[in-house]
């Protein structure tokens, strides 16, 4: 797992490469862990993420850790593969609301 955070401000974008499961969870939280406070707005940049399992899933929709700062969180390039693990994910619970993580996808 390659990871490429880019922070602009209150902007940051966090670019994983390769597979997200459970075994990369931990260094991509971490990533989120270590943005400044005064990020506000979050885009993860999906582009180069081959294959995302339910720890992707858990990556995008766990609320912020207490005390941590409250984040927009946008998600963009999702691949064929990961963009159904999404949609099957917002079919099974309607409270998923995937529209806002995703909001340039179909």
């Amino acid at each position: 797992m390659n990871i490429t955070t880019t922070i602009d401000g209150t902007r940051a974008r966090i670019s994983p490469r390769g597979v997200i499961d459970y075994d990369t969870l931990p260094p991509l939280r971490a990533a989120t862990a270590a943005l400044p406070a005064g990020v506000t707005d979050l885009l993860w940049d999906m582009g180069e993420a081959t294959f995302m399992d339910v720890a992707g899933l858990h990556l995008l929709f766990d609320p912020a850790p207490p005390g941590g700062p409250l984040r927009t969180t946008t998600v963009t390039g999702l691949g064929p593969q990961p963009l159904r693990l999404l949609a099957l994910a917002a079919g099974l619970d309607p409270a998923l609301d995937s529209s806002r993580l995703a909001p340039d996808t179909p």
